[in-house]
């Protein structure tokens, strides 16, 4: 598919010397990344790890003790250029849908919010965006009458509608049966062919992981292990690497191996 014209290509990120912590405890020690324009890139890592920490810190919902993170080769730090400047998204792994709201009324949310496009233009965005992740005609549920991976989708198209150059996943098939975490997974990767939009997603499923990433960068206790291909990651000779992915192995094994069959 070739790109929507009005979306601008994705944007390059750099993570340079972060330092977290909470109540003492370190929760990022030194992180550095550098993630290419366009690229679906993966921070993968066990559970409490620091992947969401990173993810805070990178959408800037958290602010670094030390250390910086570069959007194009501006600071997040200095909000008011950064937010001026870019646009960025997030899908939390809740959907952090609201429950009172219809759905079209949550996806069109930043739109009403900012007053940014009259009410006929929104509803036709709203529709486009639905569709693009295969939710037609759904505008006037509520989320709870919506399985598990239809709120995942509508999370996705409710950051779309800003168009973005980045947006940041955290565990998205988290709590999805593996046949709906394999149409989530579709879905990153067809957003990212048809917009070029940066992606980062944060998971502990190595299978998705693996079965999405341009590249992967582990991450355990707060550092950053490795970065490389899924195939350089699956070679690495570090030992808490094959810890983690000899672990992960057994309950998912057969899920990557479906994402690249059933993906164009």
């Amino acid at each position: 598919m070739s790109a929507n014209p009005t979306v601008q290509p994705g944007v390059r990120v750099e993570v340079r010397g972060l330092h977290k912590s909470y109540a003492g405890q370190a929760a990022l020690k030194g992180v550095d990344l550098d993630i290419k324009a366009g690229e679906i890139f993966v921070i993968m890592g066990p559970s409490g790890s620091g992947k969401s920490v990173l993810l805070k810190h990178m959408i800037g919902l958290e602010r670094p003790d030390s250390g910086d993170i570069l959007i194009e080769g501006k600071s997040i730090l200095d909000g008011e250029d950064v937010a001026n400047r870019f646009r960025l998204a997030m899908v939390f792994q809740s959907g952090a849908l609201f429950n009172s709201l219809t759905v079209g009324e949550n996806v069109s949310l930043y739109l009403t919010e900012h007053r940014l496009k009259p009410a006929g233009e929104i509803a036709r965005i709203v529709a486009e965006k639905l569709a693009i992740v295969g939710l037609q005609g759904v505008e006037n549920k509520l989320p709870a009458e919506l399985s598990g991976g239809m709120k995942k989708r509508v999370a996705i198209a409710r950051a779309l509608v800003a168009d973005p150059q980045l947006i940041l996943y955290d565990e998205p098939t988290s709590e999805l049966d593996p046949m709906i975490a394999i149409t989530i997974a579709e879905e990153i990767l067809r957003l990212n062919r048809r917009t070029g939009v940066t992606s980062v997603v944060v998971t502990h499923d190595r299978e998705l992981g693996f079965g999405i990433a341009s590249r992967i960068g582990m991450i355990s206790d707060g550092r950053i292990l490795a970065i490389g291909t899924p195939e350089e990651i699956k070679a690495s000779t570090n030992p808490l690497i094959q810890k983690f992915l000899k672990a992960e192995y057994s309950s998912n094994h057969n899920l990557n191996s479906q994402i690249e069959r059933q993906t164009p």
